[in-house]
């Protein structure tokens, strides 16, 4: 096997808000273009923040979609989905929302209504995932994966686990479904604990640091809340654990397709965006209840 390089380390930049439920850290396409890390075409961070309680839960109203998916990792707190299709559900900690857009969906995201009562911690991951052209306009749908679904995958000598959210893991599969080839994990490792994952050189791959610090590849140290993204000249990575820690694990082959993209909308042409944003102004996408 060889060495994947570490092209860049980012930091979490300035936060942003995305409707008033989400304060983000953008590091796709942030870090670099959409082309570059396809089919992963955005990662919005939700590091740890503090919520404090109220009566009208906070997020984001209703919003159209067209032409990839919406995967929400939650970490810390509770998220309340619901959309056009009728897909919908609420997701803690541990558990994953995965939105399959395509041909074009509404949908609202809001803190569960009684965990914003209380108020909290909050941590969640939302990325976009790119469609293949040939399933840009096929039907939406929705997969609620909850943290019980996930196989985990023990690390020899007690170092940790790996949970497999998408693609596979020595052997042992995720329980999403995807249009292409992706692996999506959780790495939990223990203080001191190292590890090595591996991947086609090809692949797109990157990890976030979601909990604790770690040097990868023996050298390079990188901070909580840091993303780290690899080049391709190689196909596997080691991960050592200064404390206990928390990384997502993301690795995908490239669509190699065009991307034309506006706002919610992710296509292969600027005539597909303006047909969406036609569909979408003449009610083609549904109706969603604010």
């Amino acid at each position: 096997m060889s060495t994947r390089s570490i092209e860049k380390v980012t930091k979490p930049g300035t936060p942003h808000f995305v409707g008033d439920g989400f304060r983000v850290h953008n590091f796709i396409p942030g870090t670099s273009t959409m082309k570059r890390m396809d089919p992963f075409i955005m990662l919005d961070y939700n590091s740890k923040y503090n919520f404090p309680p109220t009566n009208i839960p906070k997020g984001v109203g209703v919003h159209p979609h067209r032409g990839f998916e919406t995967v929400t990792i939650a970490y810390k707190g509770r998220v309340e989905h619901g959309d056009s299709s009728g897909g919908g559900g609420i997701i803690g900690e541990g558990d994953v929302q995965w939105m399959t857009a395509a041909s074009g969906i509404l949908h609202k995201e809001f803190h569960e209504t009684e965990w914003s009562k209380k108020g909290g911690e909050f941590q969640m991951v939302q990325l976009w995932v790119n469609l293949p052209a040939k399933y840009k306009m096929s039907p939406p749908k929705y997969q609620a994966i909850s943290n019980a679904q996930m196989n985990k995958v023990a690390l020899p000598d007690n170092a940790g686990e790996v949970e497999i959210i998408a693609g596979s893991y020595d052997d042992h599969k995720g329980p999403a479904s995807t249009f292409s080839p992706i692996h999506m994990y959780n790495v939990r490792l223990k203080k001191g604990a190292k590890t090595q994952v591996s991947f086609p050189k090809n692949y797109t791959t990157a990890l976030l640091m979601v909990e604790g610090d770690a040097k990868v590849n023996g050298n390079t140290e990188v901070p909580q809340d840091h993303f780290v993204m690899f080049s391709n000249d190689g196909d596997s990575f080691t991960i050592e654990a200064l404390n206990n820690t928390v990384i997502l694990v993301l690795s995908g082959e490239p669509i190699n397709e065009p991307i034309a993209a506006h706002g919610p909308f992710v296509m292969n042409t600027q005539e597909e965006i303006m047909e969406a944003f036609q569909d979408f102004n003449t009610g083609k996408f549904g109706y969603l209840e604010d």
